[in-house]
């Protein structure tokens, strides 16, 4: 193959690959004149060395050699759009484009032949090349499997066959890439033949690799092609600044694992280049780095190399020697995200289970006079309307009814009232609550011994079926109630009397709801559990009586919960609940802001503040075991919790009471850490390192110097196992690192050995990358300085030499043509020779 066109007579000259020249058609002999194209002898072969041959003096052979030169010049000039390529007698639909590029003028076809081990990267880094080809790193690491890159590529595709053609330092190239198996030693040797430059890799996770660069491949390489320009090239650099351990769980099972210690650090790959004399590059396909460096540089070998043989080429004079390649900065590591966890699933079955196990239970609901259940104020008042008002009745009213009738019963007799007492107890129901109220003896033991009177009587609210519990075991106090039957028909009486709880057996101040004796017990205990958790069973027997139930108490959406279910149109209750859900968490806020239906205060550090036990039994295990167990803190009023605000309390208690984080201008976000920590709650814990995170960024965003907090941040949060929020620190000092130490030495310094390996490993920009960065630097000023001083020592080329006294350039053989001509010509002031 080789590149022509032809002369004004239609006389072919071509200059073949080899460095041939060609004289076709009528030419003279060449001893004679061999310059004349208009001669009849039959033809010159013009070969390397043939100025030499021809000139009987190295001196004509090398002027026979530029003129001849300039006259091909002028002459491929002066032709313009004539010239063919040497092809203007074929039809350019028989020619693909692939062999154009042998053909085309100043166009260098550049063979590279990519060889290495197995595994390294060869076939990936070609193809990122040839056909821009990105892969992430998970699809790098899959299941290595031996693979060749077809030459045959630039002949059946035209995408790989344009992108193989480029520019380089003013010279048009066209790259062919030779891809060959890393264990075909027999093959191989026939990719070597006639490379141009030879791109040699290896692995930055594999020391063998590099091993076998020195003992096998670069002996091999002399071996077949001595005169190739060798590049070597360590792939895989995403490996070194990548997580290691994700890489080895997304890698085949049988894989070796990549280990820490053997990822290469940039000078091992470096001084291995130097004790060949080869440069050195650095390549990762994943992202992207490196690839155009490593192809562009091996042309720039080639083309040097070629230089040397072709050395007539005037484009090639201005290519440089391969170029340094700056030191690749690893991407900033994003920092961590914080996941909050689910809120815990059993916030239905929590409270359900203490329905059942009435822990800390304050109302007694009496069904048909003898079945009692136990329930909360703080769970009905916040469910039903109809509860939230009869907790709420003032109770007062009946006490002065009382005392009117004991003034009035202490002027009866004895035997009178022990008459009326015994007829009172006579009648049962609804009769009896509609009498008049019964008498207490007021058993003063101090006025009975000074006065020596008979005992009192005052008048009560008892029904007589508990009286006397209020006075056992030596407890006093008054019982107050009212008669409901005219204010609801759910309602028959409530009262307020002393009564041994179910659990602890102690005896201790309840409410006694006494209920409608339409109320079944079975039904009522499914509108309970509809009140404590919002949820109604579809297999619930007794709808009808549960809809009754709900229509006397005023709970319309278990009225239509229930009429859902008889339709078959169940899947709609679920938007009940929700509502449900929504309505009373409104309402246990607002009974936590005004303290309503509490029955445990907290002794803080600023303060107290008042807490419904029901609710934070069924929300804190923590809570349940304090309050339920064998402690002080279960049969007390008041809870002292030391080392704790109201603010940070008033944050815990919202969110057990709603599974919501909420926040305050006072609120100190660290403290409220450690006491979710202190009190078991991982999900408040998360949530409000979420919270404070995102304050941190914000505060960033805004250019506010956040070093110090973010130190005092990490132990805090480190020790109160807070760790997303401390894996945030360290992501903050680690990438800023050099500022961070810079401001606060002594702390830095003061860290734990633990906390101190962790920067050092995970710092940004990495140790290992300022040192590259630094030699990049060094490297880059001697570079500079050589081709300075290449530059200097270099003569300045003239192909006209004036006379000019002010040129401090001037050679002494111009100075001596200036002096010898302007003796011989006075009107002359300068003359010029051409060389």
């Amino acid at each position: 193959m080789s590149l022509g066109w032809r002369d004004r007579g239609g006389r072919r000259v071509q200059v073949n690959r080899q460095g041939m020249w060609l004289i076709r058609g009528r030419a003279m002999h060449a001893s004679k004149n061999p310059l004349n194209f208009k001669g009849n002898l039959p033809g010159v072969h013009v070969k390397k060395g043939w100025g030499a041959a021809l000139a009987p003096s190295p001196f004509q052979g090398l002027l026979f050699v530029v003129l001849c030169s300039k006259l091909l010049w002028v002459e491929w000039s002066s032709l313009g759009s004539h010239w063919d390529c040497g092809r203007s007698s074929r039809p350019r639909s028989q020619l693909m484009d692939s062999d154009m590029d042998y053909e085309r003028p100043n166009v260098e076809t550049i063979k590279c032949v990519v060889v290495g081990d197995n595994a390294v990267g060869k076939t990936r880094l070609i193809c990122a090349r040839a056909c821009n080809a990105t892969l992430t790193q998970y699809q790098l690491l899959a299941t290595h499997v031996p693979t060749v890159w077809a030459i045959d590529q630039y002949r059946v595709c035209q995408e790989v066959l344009e992108r193989s053609r480029d520019v380089v330092d003013d010279v048009s190239v066209s790259l062919r890439l030779w891809d060959t198996f890393g264990d075909h030693h027999k093959d191989r040797r026939f990719a070597y033949g006639r490379s141009d430059v030879v791109v040699l890799c290896f692995s930055i996770a594999n020391p063998n690799s590099l091993h076998h660069v020195k003992t096998m491949w670069y002996p091999e390489i002399k071996h077949f092609c001595p005169r190739a320009p060798v590049i070597l090239v360590g792939c895989q650099l995403d490996l070194r600044y990548a997580d290691l351990e994700a890489v080895n769980r997304a890698r085949r099972p049988l894989a070796r694992p990549i280990k820490p210690n053997e990822i290469l650090p940039p000078e091992k790959g470096r001084e291995v280049a130097k004790e060949l004399g080869i440069p050195y590059y650095e390549t990762s396909v994943v992202a992207q780095f490196g690839i155009k460096d490593v192809f562009d540089n091996a042309i720039r070998a080639a083309l040097i190399s070629r230089r040397h043989l072709q050395f007539w080429k005037s484009h090639l004079r201005n290519v440089q020697r391969p170029l340094l390649q700056a030191p690749f900065l690893p991407p900033k590591p994003p920092p961590p995200i914080i996941m909050v966890p689910d809120p815990p699933s059993n916030n239905e079955e929590h409270p359900a289970h203490l329905l059942e196990d009435p822990l800390c239970a304050d109302v007694i609901l009496v069904l048909q006079e003898k079945i009692k259940i136990y329930a909360h104020k703080i769970y009905l008042s916040t469910s039903s309307s109809k509860f939230y008002d009869l907790f709420l009745m003032d109770l007062s009213e009946e006490d002065q009814q009382g005392a009117a009738g004991g003034s009035f019963g202490a002027a009866v007799s004895t035997t009178a009232t022990e008459r009326t007492l015994h007829q009172e107890e006579r009648h049962h129901g609804r009769d009896f609550l509609l009498r008049a109220a019964s008498f207490d003896i007021c058993e003063s033991t101090e006025e009975f011994s000074s006065s020596q009177r008979p005992p009192c009587l005052r008048a009560s609210t008892s029904d007589g079926i508990l009286r006397g519990n209020s006075y056992e075991k030596g407890q006093r106090g008054l019982r107050r109630g009212r008669i409901l039957s005219s204010w609801s028909r759910a309602f028959v009486s409530i009262q307020e009397e002393m009564a041994d709880d179910p659990l602890t057996y102690k005896s201790r101040l309840m409410v006694v709801v006494k209920m409608d004796p339409s109320i079944q017990p079975g039904p009522f205990r499914a509108v309970l559990k509809y009140l404590y958790t919002g949820e109604l069973d579809e297999n619930e027997r007794d709808l009808m009586h549960i809809a009754h139930i709900a229509e006397l108490l005023e709970v319309f959406d278990l009225r239509m919960m229930v009429a859902n279910i008889l339709n078959n149109e169940a899947f709609m209750n679920q938007e009940i609940t929700k509502a449900f859900h929504v309505r009373r968490t409104n309402r246990v806020k607002e009974c936590l802001a005004k303290g309503t239906f509490s029955d445990v205060i907290f002794i803080l550090d600023d303060g107290a503040i008042s807490a419904h036990k029901p609710l934070l039994i069924s929300s804190c295990d923590w809570m349940a075991a304090m309050f339920g167990g064998p402690f002080v803190e279960s049969s007390t009023q008041e809870v002292v919790f030391p080392y704790t605000s109201k603010s940070c309390m008033r944050a815990v208690l919202e969110y057990l009471y709603t599974g919501q984080f909420s926040s305050s201008p006072d609120l100190d976000d660290m403290k409220l850490i450690i006491l979710a920590n202190r009190l078991c709650l991982p999900h408040l814990v998360a949530l409000t390192e979420q919270y404070m995170v995102a304050g941190l960024m914000e505060a960033l965003q805004m250019l506010v110097d956040i070093d110090g907090d973010v130190l005092v941040f990490l132990e805090l949060a480190q020790f109160h196992c807070a760790y997303q929020l401390a894996d945030w620190c360290l992501h903050h000092i680690c990438t800023n690192y050099n500022n961070v130490c810079r401001k606060f030495p002594r702390d830095m310094k003061a860290m734990s050995a633990e906390n101190q390996e962790y920067f050092e490993k995970h710092r940004w920009p990495p140790v290992w990358y300022l040192k590259e960065e630094d030699h990049y630097q060094r490297a880059k000023k001697e570079r500079e300085k050589e081709d300075y001083l290449h530059q200097k020592r270099q003569p300045k080329r003239r192909w006209l030499f004036w006379n000019t006294s002010s040129s401090p350039s001037a050679s002494p053989s111009s100075s001596a043509a200036t002096a010898s001509s302007s003796s011989s010509s006075s009107s002359s002031s300068s003359s010029s020779a051409v060389v």
